[in-house]
């Protein structure tokens, strides 16, 4: 199955870009302290050495995470954005998304990093404790951005002590993505685009169904079995069984609470053991995307790529609910910031937030087109969004989605978390013994 040619064509503008911008002697970076160093572009267009970029003096630079489905899309409202002849025009680079948050750590703690960065909520905290980025009150009522446009969560997310240190981008949701064509075959009828089901047991008898019709080489659902995509479904998975937050408001006490995250670690590792999920997966998008899978759990970043994916018949919905009344399910946010420099020009400064602020209004009917939920609260009910295949079947998912927590040391939760429910996924350790770790390791953090 192969993507259509329009994002062929995406992908290697993109990179031809990257190599003919390298070429002329400035591209997308945050540092030309360099000093001439080979630049490494992998074939995705990401790049490893930021900091060995040759940069253009008299634009402003973007490093961006959107190594996904999504990267694509930000390259358009860029071009969009530099064609209204703005006062500085926007350059980007794209890093490699593991290497994103230590590549800018280490660049602004250096004062060399770009004039603008993105960051998922759940490492703001983090950011604005370690000074790496600035507050944008100031600077966002000259752009004109009406910070009621807005949910008041998001609102609340990018809020310290009484200062907006952020411009919000997106809500970014695990949501369902369901081959109909599968579906159809194992007799499955879906009610209103939706599965058909509100429980567990419902779940599974859906399962069982899929289950009978398929190849040895086919997977019910499509997921890995280690990393993010089974940490995220735990994570709506004790969240709909009532799961309290991992800390407490004040950040100081630890409420997980360790019965319901057992049982729902049990109830993930039970997709594995039942025979849901073919062993060995590693890209479980890319696995769908070819057709060998009746369901996949991924990000919302993942609709655009799979709109241009020829041949794949697909519908879209929220994580379905499976325990109570909670439509619980994983989510993050992100969003526009301006890292601190050595010697920060007001005027750059100015303009880096203008960009940030026509970049969530006027492009982010752009940005939806990746799959993203804007958050801007008007792109949202523009005809431009919501005539958009596929989004209003997860809309909701920005509303019910479990946010991670508001805290300096939620990257040391997260990687606690998916490094012991990686182990229980792999059949090291039983799922008691895994919350037990989470919970002594959460503790341990937020006690240093």
């Amino acid at each position: 199955m192969k993507k259509r040619v329009s994002l062929m064509f995406l992908l290697l503008g993109m990179i031809l870009a990257v190599s003919t911008a390298f070429a002329a002697g400035g591209q997308q970076g945050g540092s030309s302290a360099g000093g001439g160093a080979a630049v490494d572009v992998n074939a995705d267009g990401t790049i490893n050495n930021p900091e060995d970029v040759v940069v253009d003096k008299n634009k402003l630079v973007f490093w961006s995470l959107f190594a996904g489905g999504d990267g694509g899309w930000m390259d358009r409202i860029i071009a969009d954005y530099n064609n209204t002849k703005p006062t500085k025009q926007v350059q980007s680079i794209m890093l490699v998304w593991g290497d994103y948050y230590t590549k800018f750590g280490t660049a602004v703690a250096a004062r060399k990093g770009p004039d603008i960065g993105v960051s998922h909520i759940s490492r703001l905290p983090e950011l604005v404790e370690q000074g790496m980025v600035i507050a944008v009150d100031d600077y966002a009522a000259k752009a004109g951005i009406n910070w009621s446009e807005f949910s008041p969560s998001m609102i609340e997310g990018i809020t310290f002590n009484g200062k907006k240190y952020a411009v919000p981008l997106d809500t970014h949701a695990e949501v369902t993505y369901v081959n109909t064509d599968i579906l159809s075959t194992a007799g499955v009828t879906l009610s209103n685009g939706q599965l058909p089901v509100t429980s567990a047991a419902e779940f599974k008898a859906v399962l069982d169904k899929i289950k009978a019709v398929l190849r040895p080489d086919q997977s019910v659902i499509s997921l890995s079995q280690t990393g993010d995509d089974p940490y995220r479904v735990w994570w709506g998975t004790y969240f709909q069984m009532g799961g309290t937050p991992l800390v407490n408001a004040a950040g100081n006490q630890v409420t997980l609470n360790r019965d319901i995250a057992v049982r729902a670690a049990d109830y993930v590792k039970s997709l594995y053991t039942d025979g849901y999920i073919l062993p060995g997966i590693t890209d479980h998008a890319q696995f769908f995307q070819n057709g060998n899978a009746a369901l996949v759990w991924c990000g919302t970043w993942t609709t655009g790529m799979f709109t241009e994916t020829s041949g794949l018949k697909f519908t879209a919905q929220p994580f379905p609910r499976l325990f109570g009344t909670n439509d619980a399910c994983w989510a993050d946010a992100h969003v526009f910031t301006i890292p601190t420099k050595q010697a920060r020009n007001a005027a750059d400064t100015q303009a880096a937030v203008n960009f940030a602020g026509w970049a969530v209004s006027k492009g982010g009917a752009t940005w939806a087109q990746s799959g993203q939920i804007p958050s801007n609260i008007p792109v949202q009910s523009s005809p431009a969004f919501t005539a958009l295949p596929y989004r209003t079947g997860y809309f909701k998912a920005a509303s019910t989605a479990v946010l991670p927590s508001k805290n300096v040391n939620f990257g040391k939760f997260k990687d606690s978390m998916i490094r012991n429910l990686d182990l229980v996924w792999g059949g090291q350790i039983d799922s008691a013994t895994a919350i037990k770790n989470i919970s002594d390791e959460i503790g341990t953090a937020i006690r240093n």
